[in-house]
């Protein structure tokens, strides 16, 4: 199986806002904290995709963001996703309740202390350390371990947390 998706990550003040998903059933992120954003619905562009899914979950309307990046997930279960990574440092509007968790403003400098998938840490490096657009898979095991990591088609060196 094949899903499309996006996440963003808005910034403001040295600050990420994080969605920790707390609400769902049988939610893959259940308890991680991630960016906002979600699957594309028929016909969407990854802007528009996003756009959508950032006024749902916090009811802002963004006015500056990047596309960032374009992470392949491979899962253990057989479902690989194609995520289009964004950052956006624009953002109008009022803030609501989100549906799927708590959102909360994170220092960035604090994210990798939060419950994040072990492939997050790796883009979130990419986030700080480059400017350009980048392909990064990250491939699960049945046991949500980070086996494999890819970077613009190359074998990445990584320790897995513990290491």
């Amino acid at each position: 199986m094949t899903a499309l998706s996006t996440l963003c990550y808005i910034q403001r003040e040295g600050k990420y806002l994080m969605l920790h998903r707390t609400v769902k059933k049988n939610d893959v992120n259940k308890d991680k904290w991630i960016g906002v954003g979600g699957h594309f619905e028929a016909d969407e562009c990854p802007e528009e995709c996003l756009e959508r899914e950032v006024k749902e979950e916090t009811g802002y309307t963004l006015t500056s963001y990047r596309y960032r990046g374009l992470v392949t997930f491979v899962s253990g279960n057989g479902v690989t996703e194609y995520m289009s990574l964004f950052t956006a440092d624009g953002v109008e509007g009022e803030p609501i309740a989100c549906s799927e968790g708590v959102l909360e403003w994170v220092e960035i400098d604090r994210i990798e202390e939060l419950n994040i998938w072990e492939g997050d840490k790796i883009f979130f490096r990419l986030l700080k350390e480059r400017q350009d657009f980048f392909s990064l898979k990250l491939v699960y095991d049945k046991a949500d371990r980070l086996v494999e990591v890819k970077l613009d088609g190359k074998a990445y060196p990584w320790k897995a947390s513990g290491e």
